[in-house]
Formats: C-alpha cells, structure tokens, sequence
C-alpha cells in the first residue's frame, strides 16, 4: 500500500478541495479519532446508511453486529459500501451567515465488505474491538462462548480508495465584512467522559479496575 491515495471518480473532493486529503496517515487519524462511523448501501434500489461502530487495524476498517442483521447479511458477500466517519470540532461564527461554518474532520471509504470467517481471525478482531474501547477489558471479561460467536457477524473494509477532508481556523470573511460590528470567532467542541457509573448489580466490593478510571480520566 502507497502512503497516499490516487483519487478516484467516486472520491475526489469537488467543493472545497483545497479541504481534501489523500494522505494515508490523515485518513488513519480521523478513523481512530471516532469509534462511530455510518455505512451506506443500496438494497433492492432503496439506499440505507446505518450507525454502527468501526476499527482500523492497518490498512482495514471493520465492523460488527447480529448475524440476523438484513443490513450484515447483504454487505458481507461483497456489496458496494460507502463508509464515513465525522468530527464535529467548533462552530464557527463569521460576519456573514453565508460564511458561517463549522471546523470538521471527516473520511470516506468506498469499497466491497467481507465478512471475517475463520475463527481464529474472527476472534482476533472482535477482541481488537473492545480493546479499542478499552484496554485491557477483554483479559477482564468472560469471553464470547460459541453460540455468540454464531450471532455475530464480523466484516472487514479494505482501505483502498477513500478521501479526507478537514477545516481547521478562524472564519474567512468578504474583506470588507471585518470592519463590521459583528462577534466572530470559534466555539471548540469536543466530547468528554464523564465519571464512570457502576451497575446498579455490581457486586458489592468489585472495585473501579484501573484502566476504566484511567480511561475515563484522559
């Protein structure tokens, strides 16, 4: 795999393009910024996008859920995907509501789902995914047993044609609106972890284990 990618039809950006990147390693960072993607797909000529969860391991992005799932079933044999991740990092509040805006971080992948069927490997990934949630969790856990295995369906994306896109600053306003009366500026926006919350069946005496009060605290 090159470190850039050469776009493509499907994703070269056409608004904005001085916004756009083809660089493996900002496209990297944006999937491992969010947990959260959407997936795109067309069954039966209805498109759909699905919410679900997403992790990169090297150069493939994979994603979980019921085996029983319509949209898993379809896109596992290899239908056209279309894969998303988006950041919400500031509004930005220009002189002029047409240069109001908003400073982002988002990546699009296109490419054919398969489903991850050696088991062995299956395994592997679903416990990448919940040490990407949080480390050292799947040592603490009681492991999937095999009827749960069964119910879950593990697909993996080649990341082989995708795009970036990524607005960072200040509002860019018509020269002469910069004399105007007028705040302008950037709200940052970010996530944030709260405290952690025990089960309300959490055995007494089971206390908080390390990693989630550190994980929680970052």
């Amino acid at each position: 795999m090159t470190d850039d990618f050469t776009p493509t039809e499907r994703s070269r950006a056409r608004r904005v393009h001085q916004r756009a990147s083809y660089d493996r390693a900002a496209l990297n960072a944006v999937l491992d910024a969010s947990m959260l993607c959407h997936l795109g797909y067309v069954i039966d000529g209805q498109p759909y996008v699905t919410p679900t969860f997403q992790w990169r391991e090297g150069d493939h992005v994979y994603f979980h859920g019921s085996s029983a799932s319509r949209m898993l079933r379809t896109v596992q044999d290899g239908l056209p995907v279309c894969l998303t991740v988006s950041l919400l990092d500031g509004l930005v509040l220009a002189r002029s509501g047409f240069h109001c805006s908003v400073n982002y971080r988002s990546a699009m992948l296109f490419g054919r789902a398969r489903a991850v069927t050696d088991e062995e490997a299956k395994t592997a990934r679903l416990e990448a995914f919940i040490e990407g949630l949080m480390p050292g969790r799947w040592a603490d856990m009681r492991l999937p047993n095999a009827q749960e295995m069964k119910a879950t369906t593990v697909c993996e994306l080649s990341i082989e044609e995708a795009s970036v896109k990524i607005r960072t600053g200040p509002p860019v306003d018509d020269e002469e609106d910069y004399a105007l009366d007028c705040w302008a500026g950037v709200i940052p926006i970010r996530q944030v972890a709260g405290d952690p919350v025990p089960d309300p069946r959490l055995r007494p005496g089971i206390a908080l284990p390390q990693n989630v009060r550190d994980w929680s605290a970052d």
